[in-house]
């Protein structure tokens, strides 16, 4: 299959994938990819671990099924969470642990032909490719005077994807038919919430392992549409900005995308959509970080969120020690930090600052005081003393990395 992918195959497409799926290396494979994701039962209430006690029984029931073009997928479980920070609601729609490993053994077989054919141009879940990338071909192209940008959003894109046109698009590179009713009843699988089930007409389901796959396999023609026109375009998954060197040029870009989407079955968020110059004051959001007038610091949302998780682990009645509280933030902060270490240095006094205020409002209501740290809690506990039970100083962190 390697060779073939270096030197191509006969009518540019694959006949022969299922017995690469159905693989008992592959399906051990896929197994071990949706152990290290740690995620929640299906409906059939299997858990990874009930799941590897029986493995290989359990794989080699998935080879048979799917040797035999007996497997069918189950449906999957609706789960609502709440987003960090907000009220926003997201569905998330979990499939049984069989099915995920299915999914991920047919993502091994299929995920290195398309990504012959993918644009340079995307970043969302490729080998290799991922959010820091994308977000320095942005600042790159901001540096070389691509300023007028074209921040769109697509609304609803995974729950809109039309069936039909998405297994079009697979079908432009694999014949085999086992694998095209495969991957369709995936994206057909029922979904089961209470004692209520249905199908869906459109989409594919949000939490599935192919998913992200699809919405790339989805996207990609757009991708080279926007390149072959002569416009620079970035794009993670749904989220995709098209940066120009005049408003003029950026209209015609948001045009031409704007006749694509209609054409694909999908539609631009009207109040999300919009054409900004990043070099004036404004300027716009993409994959957490906040792009303005050359500098780019953490979005407001990525803050908001940010603080919303630091709450949970600053409640003014935790009875944890001061230094096991510390230890919790600090995994919550370094990864934050890990991500947002690019931006403007001004973005990490005040966060530290906040952070600081939490704690004292912990050891405020400790000595029986109201309300949160201020005043003389400064004096009562300084800096110094955060610092010395190891808490994390975004400020420091920031220098060093530096």
């Amino acid at each position: 299959m390697l060779a073939a992918l270096e030197k191509g195959v006969k009518g540019n497409k694959w006949f022969s994938l299922i017995d690469k799926i159905y693989r008992q290396s592959n399906l051990e494979a896929a197994f071990r990819k949706t152990k290290c994701n740690h995620g929640a039962a299906g409906i059939d209430r299997v858990t990874v671990e009930q799941f590897e006690k029986r493995l290989d029984e359990n794989l080699s029931w998935l080879e048979k099924g799917l040797k035999k073009e007996t497997y069918t997928p189950q449906p999957t479980r609706l789960k609502t969470i709440r987003e960090p920070g907000t009220r926003k609601e997201r569905t998330l729609m979990i499939p049984t642990i069989r099915d995920r490993v299915v999914q991920g053994a047919i993502k091994n077989v299929i995920e290195p032909i398309f990504e012959q054919i993918f644009s340079k141009n995307s970043y969302g879940f490729r080998p290799g490719r991922g959010c820091k990338q994308a977000l320095g071909k942005v600042s790159s192209l901001l540096n070389a005077g691509y300023t007028w940008v074209v921040d769109a959003d697509i609304k609803s894109f995974f729950d809109t994807i039309p069936h039909n046109q998405l297994m079009e698009c697979v079908r432009e590179k694999i014949a085999d038919g086992r694998v095209l009713a495969l991957i369709e009843s995936f994206v057909q699988q029922g979904i089961l919430s209470g004692l209520s089930s249905w199908g869906p007409e459109r989409g594919t389901p949000q939490g599935a392992v192919i998913s992200p796959l699809l919405a790339n396999i989805y996207l990609n023609p757009l991708d080279h549409k926007m390149t072959e026109e002569g416009f620079e375009m970035v794009r993670y998954a749904d989220d995709f900005v098209i940066l120009c060197r005049s408003e003029q040029d950026a209209h015609r870009a948001l045009a031409l995308v704007k006749d694509w989407m209609r054409d694909a079955g999908l539609t631009l968020h009207p109040e999300k959509t919009k054409i900004t110059d990043a070099a004036q004051s404004g300027g716009f959001d993409f994959l957490g970080y906040h792009f303005e007038r050359g500098y780019r610091w953490p979005s407001k949302k990525s803050l908001k969120k940010f603080k919303a998780s630091i709450r949970m682990k600053t409640k003014r009645c935790n009875g944890h020690s001061m230094e096991r509280i510390v230890e919790s933030i600090n995994r919550t902060s370094r990864g934050w930090f890990e991500y947002f270490k690019h931006s403007h240095y001004t973005s990490f006094p005040s966060i530290d600052s906040w952070v600081r205020m939490c704690l004292r409002s912990i050891l405020r209501k400790r000595h029986h005081g109201k309300g949160r740290g201020r005043g003389i809690d400064h004096q009562r506990w300084p800096n110094v003393y955060f610092r010395d039970i190891g808490l994390l100083s975004m400020v420091t962190a920031h220098s060093l990395a530096c």
